[in-house]
């Protein structure tokens, strides 16, 4: 790429980093040097990053908490905006929850029940962003994003947009507005009263997640999509892939679904060990998985 020599020149500003690790902005803890990394304090601000990167032809990521994220240990020659903290205000006015892109959606949930509010419970356990979640229809536990959205903000072509959500718009983990289509700047979430369950099955769904996933170690969650009328992790403990492991990566013993870091894992360990279960279920059962985790070179 047209930056790979130019790493210590920064044609962004000052309040755009260089040279920033990877592996500290993703839950893989994997990663190199991202060659420009901003995380804008405003929604001007990120426009006006988009903007720039487009005129002087550089590739762009938008990501948020980095919870679905392979990134090259070789580094990436690419300007990252991460949407996070700096935009993640929310607000409840009854039963309808506004959030930025960059607030946790584990937060929105458990806060929405505090509120006595149902319809996103099932979201408290997962570790990414609005921004995010909406950018993948983000689900567990025969919820998902699409059932309570009902307007989202975001950028396209440098114009701010603001969506009523359609039936068609969202789907399972895809969604319309994805990056590099859109860029989420904030969501309006359409809850439900409290039917009186909403803490209990949120506990439920807590507890089960402890019991059952392998949080103990680094993953980007759930290595791959669900096939249809079947699961992932059962395709995979069926083809006796369970502890499976390449360098660093391994294939939980926990939970077959996920790939782990579970000692200084590289790239090349995750990717590879990917590859190897893609091969070996459809050896075993004629179906090809596909990769959730979004992988970047």
């Amino acid at each position: 790429m047209i930056f790979t020599d130019n790493r210590n020149m920064n044609p962004f500003g000052s309040t755009v980093r260089i040279n920033v690790p990877a592996k500290d902005y993703t839950s893989f803890r994997i990663g190199g040097p991202m060659a420009y990394f901003a995380e804008p304090g405003s929604v001007e601000e990120l426009s006006s990053l988009l903007s720039a990167a487009e005129k002087i032809g550089c590739p762009v990521y938008v990501i948020g908490n980095g919870s679905n994220l392979l990134i090259s240990d070789k580094g990436v020659d690419a300007l990252f905006i991460r949407i996070g903290s700096n935009l993640a205000d929310y607000s409840i006015n009854g039963t309808m929850l506004t959030a930025d892109a960059g607030a946790l959606l584990s937060v929105v949930a458990k806060e929405s029940v505090n509120a006595g509010l149902a319809g996103l419970e099932w979201a408290s356990g997962i570790p990414g962003t609005v921004g995010g979640g909406v950018a993948m229809n983000a689900g567990a536990y025969g919820g998902e994003i699409k059932q309570v959205l009902h307007s989202v903000t975001f950028i396209r072509n440098g114009e701010l947009i603001t969506k009523r959500v359609e039936l068609d718009d969202l789907g399972y983990r895809k969604s319309t507005f994805a990056f590099p289509s859109a860029v989420v700047v904030s969501t309006e979430m359409e809850l439900r009263p409290d039917d009186g369950g909403a803490r209990k099955r949120m506990l439920d769904y807590t507890a089960r997640r402890r019991e059952k996933q392998p949080i103990e170690f680094p993953s980007a969650g759930s290595t791959f999509k669900r096939p249809a009328g079947n699961y992932a992790g059962a395709l995979i403990e069926q083809a006796g892939l369970k502890g499976t492991r390449i360098g660093g990566a391994m294939v939980s013993p926990k939970h077959a679904g996920f790939i782990v870091n579970v000692g200084n894992a590289s790239f090349d360990d995750v990717a590879g060990l990917i590859e190897l279960v893609k091969e070996k279920v459809f050896e075993n059962s004629g179906i090809m998985l596909d990769p959730e985790v979004k992988i970047i070179r």
